[in-house]
């Protein structure tokens, strides 16, 4: 397979078919095998020249076409690009598995990495046993991280097993790979399958207008009158925050905690207990006592215990702060006139309204100043303040929808650095919620430059006839958070494409997006851009103060719900023993401690949660908070110089942005910050340490 052609090498999405994927990975797999062969027979020394970069060149093209199929499965999917996933997903699993566990490859990383690693005496003991004369010279910090990483990831994948443990662990991976698809599939099924369409104006008391006006907009594109909600984030939180109908903010959350929960051919419940199982089985295989402790091996945390003791650390600050606050919006559902037990349907709409009263202040005012256009234009500024990049619109390379942007991205010195992606809104065929991601990543192999191809995926307020795309600050949050992933992959700087830009532990990728969010607080960026729609008037000040003023509002309860699926991740993920209990049961005993209301019957966490179940974030969704404590930390150095100044930016580029994976998180960090991060930074950032 040759480069494509389109400007940049950008994927021919014009011309792509979803036929054209199989046979092309099937032709590119037989490539890999071929030089994974020619590996195996050199006849000379390993070294790391003739062993680990062959290594990381092989599969370059695999990785771009497979990169395109998996993106465009959770961008803009169809029933039948669902199902080339799910046959692409088994043939990338068993190949993967075939290199991995390959004897005579895994010797060869083996013989290096007892060369550079290992003590002389168990050196000196299997050199004389293989007859090899060993690589001599040094790596560099990076190289030195590629080989573990290529030796842990062999090790990790059942190198040293034996052939019977190995096919079942190539059995195992194969089966989960599928699995994992098929729940994310379910989750989009049953979130697209519920709709609640009202026809009478008496039905929307308490909407605003933005929010009448885009379901407005969605009834007409189904060919419908009156108004159409959704599950969808757009649609879905302002409903429960604004509505006056209780019967209807009910309807909605019942149907949201439901999906994949309702007894159908999309119920996940059974897909649960068998991706759990095999995790656990996996672990076994590897002499774990649970998956938590396979998976955490890759991380900052190192260990399910730590983990656990760091949530349970966060939840003594927050649990009383959460209780508090409930009490407290509970008390004032009663003076608004609420007759009845705060239910989960009405926390947002009460909270809401106590924010209005305790701070004179109602998030959408904000709104008219966060037209999308602006809010691109104030993120684009912050990052060329920050670090001096460049975004030009264009329009000559291919999109795989509509609604797509593009963008060339270019240093200070105009030299070209990435091409960035933006999908904004919400359809059909476009899995919920927000991510990056990239359709090419960066390597300095080859004697050039790769730069990436990166790409923003979010569900954001859509326009209407009568108004543009007005954003929520919670949704300017999500921008900047996803942003702070593009620059982690726009501005890496790393030889070996493995350890470039967010290839990085899960532990550790959420710093630089969740640092990007520090700024939406901040007034002297949002003065740089938010301005009115309509009038061109800047942001009132008063407005801003009321927005910082609010931050820490009902930060408690925010606390506890994020520490509850943390909780409940690890449960899952640190079970001794097969599971073929009830997952509903289960979820409700593994969150108790964190939950505030009563559980609603019908309703399940887990079916929906695809960060664990089908995102990659198995035994790790505790990384959120990790990465907070991380970002608190190093934002109090912005702030301690100045929110654009130049030279800590600089030094988060050069120590953060640029290494990606290429040396240890912390390691970096202290280079960046010049000390380990402090955990009561967030804390007392969040209100709930003085």
């Amino acid at each position: 397979m040759h480069p494509f052609v389109s400007k940049h090498e950008a994927p021919p999405f014009d011309t792509i078919q979803e036929e054209h994927f199989i046979p092309a990975i099937e032709t590119l797999i037989i490539e890999c095998e071929q030089k994974v062969a020619e590996i195996i027979d050199l006849q000379e020394v390993p070294s790391f020249e003739n062993t680990i970069v062959p290594l990381e060149k092989n599969g370059e093209h695999l990785g771009i076409v497979s990169g395109i199929l998996f993106n465009l499965n959770h961008a803009e999917t169809s029933e039948k690009m669902q199902q080339v996933a799910q046959e692409a997903s088994g043939l990338l699993t068993d190949y993967s598995s075939r290199m991995l566990m390959n004897p005579a490859l895994f010797s060869r990383i083996d013989i290096l990495y007892d060369q550079y690693f290992s003590q002389p005496e168990t050196r000196n003991a299997k050199h004389e046993t293989r007859n090899t004369k060993l690589e001599t010279g040094v790596l560099s910090s990076e190289q030195s991280t590629v080989l573990r990483n290529w030796h842990r990831d062999f090790v990790r994948n059942g190198a040293r097993l034996d052939e019977e443990s190995k096919k079942r662990f190539a059995e195992i991976r194969s089966k989960l790979s599928t699995l994992t698809l098929q729940f994310a599939d379910n989750v989009l099924s049953e979130t697209n399958d519920f709709s609640l369409h009202l026809t009478a104006e008496a039905e929307l008391s308490g909407l605003p207008d933005f929010v009448r006006e885009a379901a407005a907009q969605e009834a007409e594109d189904r060919k419908l009158t009156g108004w159409v909600f959704t599950l969808h984030a757009p649609s879905y939180v302002p409903f429960l925050k604004y509505s006056d109908r209780r019967d209807l903010r009910e309807k909605m959350i019942r149907a949201f905690g439901a999906r994949a929960n309702r007894g159908n051919d999309k119920d996940n419940k059974a897909l649960i207990k068998e991706i759990v199982n095999l995790r656990m089985e996996m672990a076994s295989l590897m002499k774990e006592p649970d998956y938590a402790s396979y998976a955490l091996q890759e991380s900052m945390a190192g260990s399910a215990s730590k983990v656990m003791t760091f949530l349970k650390n966060i939840h003594t600050h927050s649990k009383p702060a959460a209780r508090r606050e409930l009490s407290e919006v509970a008390t004032f559902a009663r003076n608004e006139g609420a007759d009845s037990e705060l239910e989960p349907w009405d926390w947002s709409y009460y909270a809401e309204k106590l924010r209005v009263k305790k701070f004179d202040f109602r998030e959408e005012l904000l709104k008219p100043y966060f037209k999308l256009e602006n809010v691109i234009s104030g993120i684009f500024l912050l990052a060329n303040k920050l670090y001096g990049l460049q975004f030009e619109a264009i329009r000559d390379i291919p999109v795989y929808h509509s609604d797509v942007m593009t963008y060339e991205v270019k240093d200070e010195n105009g030299d070209f650095l990435s091409l960035l992606y933006l999908d904004f809104f919400p359809r059909p065929g476009k899995q919920g919620g927000a991510w990056m991601t990239d359709f090419r990543g960066q390597s300095k192999l080859n004697g050039s430059s790769v730069r990436p191809h990166v790409s923003l995926v979010c569900n954001f307020s859509k326009p209407t006839p009568g108004k543009p795309s007005l954003l929520t600050h919670d949704e300017v949050n999500t921008f900047l958070h996803e942003f702070g992933h593009a620059l982690h992959g726009m501005l890496a700087q790393c030889t070996y494409p493995s350890v470039s830009g967010t290839n990085v532990f899960r532990d550790f990728v959420e710093l630089p997006s969740q640092l990007m969010e520090n700024w939406a607080l901040e007034k002297e960026w949002l003065d740089t851009f938010a301005v009115h729609f309509e009038t061109g008037e800047k942001i009132p000040s008063e407005l801003i103060e009321k927005l910082i003023e609010s931050k820490n509002f009902l930060e408690g309860y925010a606390f506890e719900r994020q520490l509850s699926f943390g909780f409940l991740d690890m449960a899952w993920h640190t079970l001794p023993q097969p599971f073929d209990g009830d997952p509903v049961a289960f979820e409700k005993e593994a969150m108790e401690d964190t939950q505030l209301f009563r559980k609603i019957p019908g309703s399940s966490t887990s079916t929906g949660f695809s960060h664990i179940f089908a995102g990659g974030y198995s035994a790790g969704y505790y990384g959120y908070k990790w990465a907070e404590v991380l970002d608190a930390d190093a934002f109090a150095l912005f702030s301690e110089k100045g929110i654009f100044n130049r030279e800590v930016a600089t030094s988060f580029r050069k120590n953060i942005l640029e290494k990606g994976g290429s040396e240890h998180p912390m390691e970096l960090y202290v280079k960046f910050r010049g000390q380990e991060p402090d955990p009561e930074a967030l804390l007392k950032r969040s209100g709930l340490m003085s």
